[in-house]
């Protein structure tokens, strides 16, 4: 099972990535003027991941794709790499199906 790292990024704003039981990072969030703020950000992941009717799948136009998982109000939530094929990209998807709903979170913040 995944989980997700909450750190502190060098503007003084909060972000989270949701890494795979690989250690891959497979979503990654926006920024957040609080740590509260990210926290709600992540259990609106876990709540939503496992929804395929959340997901946004778009191709770039380079030709290559990746996604954004939506709210239910359609507020961006966190968003994929960029993926190769098409394919891949919903393999991105199905991974952040299995694994959003992780309650392991490691703050990252601490001592900050």
């Amino acid at each position: 099972m995944g989980w997700y790292e909450l750190k502190l990024a060098k503007s003084d704003q909060y972000h989270f990535v949701l890494k795979a039981g690989n250690g891959e990072v497979i979503l990654s969030s926006e920024l957040y003027n609080s740590k509260g703020a990210a926290q709600n950000g992540i259990a609106s992941v876990q709540s939503n991941a496992p929804e395929a009717g959340q997901y946004e799948l778009k191709e770039a136009a380079n030709g290559k794709y990746h996604f954004n998982l939506k709210a239910k109000n359609h507020q961006v939530i966190g968003s994929s790499q960029m993926y190769a094929s098409q394919a891949s990209a919903q393999n991105g998807i199905a991974s952040v199906q299995s694994n959003g709903p992780s309650e392991t979170i490691k703050d990252l913040t601490l001592g900050s």
